[in-house]
């Protein structure tokens, strides 16, 4: 008889079962309900499938609907098995490629036979999805060698399947999941028990678009559905609310109706600046550079094009270049003229980071361990080669503008500097209205630096956090193991908006590698060069992602002191336009950011298309607030109007326009 196995359960108590037992035969002992609700278990930690054997003692967890991230991410990697298989019964000689789950849904890419998916496609491949979630087919794990899998897919014609088994390690076992006996993919699992175990009404399929293999533009092009997927309908529901919600504030759509920006083709990635949208962006600089300067930085300017090897130096040319903007470093051609490479190492690159040069800075002049912190700050623009497309409005683009700084400081100032920028952060981040969680990108696979210099870095910066009082869940604080840069671990601000959102905003970095592969020291206690630490921050990550991020938390309403044009005197008759001029003038001299509306149009039509530009404060004029002199205030958003004198108007709506560093 085989030694049973001992299985500890969370309770601690300790169930004595043979070899070949599963999660579910122990969900079952255990009791009918929870036999029923458990999706999958997870063992010494490990995630898997409910139904496959248990193979030694082991801590077990099984897992239900409550534990949602779990759930979900279950859930949608079966709708993404699903999808590709209704995918192949409704359209035969389709190619299946890879198809993961992702933060609300999940895709998967397809290389059709005749034509590429079109939008038109997806409610009958949805209605087939529903088919196979009534046919609750079981899903089955099994464990193939490379040689049989990758025959398999050849002989169905799976060419893309076929290569990437082929590049998988020799070592590693290959695990193919059936749906019923008719149908398999490759993937590591786990899975639900059987296709019944989803619910029919808690996905649907979104969108259809282009996707490269394997994100290579020089692949081919490939068909990928998008999907959004649930535990049950209430949360489906919930979620196509939030889409409604967000395609509303959709920052492209109403920076086009209130005339702040645009995009075109002929500059890829970069933005046009409307004179509105430029006075976002410069009160967003005043007010970046008043904080800046009462914190103790020091504003700089530095190059947008620098020699390959200083990129090479500092290591980006290796780990970045692909990013990078490249151009060659030419001299005129004396004989003929034309421009000539200078020599094969010459080449220049656009800056994607501004790090580089501010070490540049630093190192000019001996710097004393007295000199220390030394906070250089700079507007920096820079250029990334992100591909056509994953850009995204002024959320990804290639040309952007940091507000970028780097603390230069000695080993005992670190903790110091960290929480001194936490509190600037948290202060910046409360004027705008966001609250916001905290998380520590921990070292990632491949790195500079030693573990030793790893460790003290991530523990300064868990230090600093803790100190300052923000390591508490009421701050989101979690640790997030590989996510940190190749040469820094970093702490994460992650934004939360009106609708729930977050956005990953601010960081700051502790790094010791950058400094030492750019001889970058100062003078020590003991007379000694020492490498300075270098803080690598940033508060609104770029101007253009904040601006984007500002524009659809605020649903285009943005604060009055944000606003590009902060009220408007609007006419009822003309009879009262010499007084709208007098209004605007004390207005203006006030400092209020204020325009007229003359025109003989009614005053219905005048408001309506004042708040569809946003503007904060309507102020109607006609022949009696002339002769009193009074305005009848309308607040964006609200249907009743207030009438007061115009100088106390213009000192309500003056404490408004004013930022609230200033107030």
């Amino acid at each position: 008889m085989s030694e049973l196995l001992k299985i500890t359960l969370p309770d601690g108590s300790v169930r004595e079962v043979a070899p070949g037992t599963t999660p579910a035969d122990i969900a079952a002992a255990i009791g009918p309900g929870l036999a029923k609700a458990a999706l999958a278990a997870r063992v010494d930690g490990e995630l898997r499938d409910i139904t496959r054997p248990l193979e030694a003692d082991a801590q077990l967890a099984l897992v239900t609907a409550r534990d949602e991230v779990d759930a979900l991410e279950l859930v949608r990697h079966d709708y993404a098995h699903l999808l590709a298989e209704a995918v192949q019964a409704l359209f035969p000689g389709t190619q299946i490629t890879f198809g993961p789950a992702t933060d609300d849904g999940f895709y998967y890419d397809f290389a059709p036979k005749d034509r590429p998916f079109t939008d038109e496609d997806l409610p009958a491949i949805e209605a087939k999805m529903r088919a196979l979630i009534a046919a609750d087919k079981p899903l089955r794990r099994e464990v193939w060698n490379r040689e049989q899998l990758i025959s398999r897919w050849k002989q169905q014609g799976e060419t893309f399947k076929a290569e990437w088994a082929a590049e998988l390690p020799g070592d590693e076992p290959l695990t193919v999941y059936w749906s019923g006996d008719d149908w398999l993919d490759m993937c590591r699992g786990p899975h639900l028990a059987s296709t019944g175990k989803l619910d029919p009404q808690a996905f649907k399929l979104t969108r259809v678009s282009g996707a490269y293999w394997r994100g290579d533009q020089k692949n081919a092009m490939l068909s990928r559905i998008y999907g959004t997927g649930w535990l049950n309908k209430k949360q489906l529901d919930a979620h196509l609310l939030r889409l409604e919600e967000a395609a509303k504030r959709d920052h492209r759509k109403l920076g086009g109706e209130m005339d702040l920006f645009h995009l075109q083709q002929e500059a890829h990635g970069s933005v046009f600046w409307h004179p509105k949208g430029f006075r976002v962006w410069r009160e967003l600089e005043a007010y970046m550079r008043r904080a800046i300067d009462a914190a103790g930085y020091r504003e700089v300017k530095t190059p947008q094009v620098m020699d390959a090897r200083q990129w090479e130096q500092s290591g980006h040319w290796g780990k970045y270049r692909e990013n990078m903007f490249v151009i060659p470093d030419e001299v005129p051609n004396t004989e003929d003229d034309g421009p000539v490479i200078s020599g094969e190492a010459d080449w220049m690159a656009l800056k994607p980071m501004n790090c580089p040069a501010h070490v540049l800075i630093f190192r000019q002049g001996i710097k004393s361990y007295r000199d220390l912190p030394l906070r250089l700050y700079e507007n920096g623009c820079c250029h990334r080669n992100e591909p056509h497309g994953a850009l995204h409005g002024l959320m990804r683009v290639r040309q952007f503008t940091q507000d970028d700084a780097h603390i230069f400081c000695r080993e005992d100032q670190i903790v110091d500097e960290v929480r001194a920028f936490c509190a600037l952060a948290d202060r910046i981040y409360k004027d705008f209205g966001f609250t916001y969680a905290i998380k520590l990108a921990l070292r990632p696979e491949k790195r500079f630096g030693t573990e030793a210099m790893w460790d003290q870095a991530e523990s300064e910066l868990r230090d600093a956090v803790v100190r300052a009082g923000l390591a508490t869940a009421e701050y989101g604080w979690e640790e997030l193991p590989g996510e940190g840069a190749f040469y820094a671990p970093k702490l994460e601000w992650h934004l939360t908006d009106a609708i729930g959102r977050t956005w990953q905003v601010g960081t700051i970095q502790s790094d010791r590698v950058l400094p030492e592969r750019l001889d970058a020291s100062y003078i020590a206690e003991d007379g000694e060069k020492h490498r300075p630490v270098m803080l690598h921050r940033a508060i609104f990550g770029s101007y253009e992602r904040f601006i984007g991020i500002l524009i659809e938390h605020f649903a285009g309403r943005l604060p009055a002191w944000l606003a590009p044009v902060q009220a408007v005197v609007a006419t009822i008759v003309s009879e009262a336009d010499d007084y709208a001029r007098d209004a605007l003038a004390q207005l203006q001299a006030a400092g209020i950011r204020a325009e007229t509306d003359l025109r003989n149009e009614k005053i219905n039509y005048k408001v309506r298309e004042h708040s569809l530009q946003k503007v904060p404060y309507l102020l109607v004029v006609g022949k009696r607030e002339a002769e009193e002199g009074t305005v009848a205030i309308r607040t964006l958003g609200e249907q009743q109007q207030k009438v007061m004198p115009l100088a106390e108007a213009i000192a309500l709506l003056k404490g408004e326009a004013t930022p609230p560093d200033l107030r």
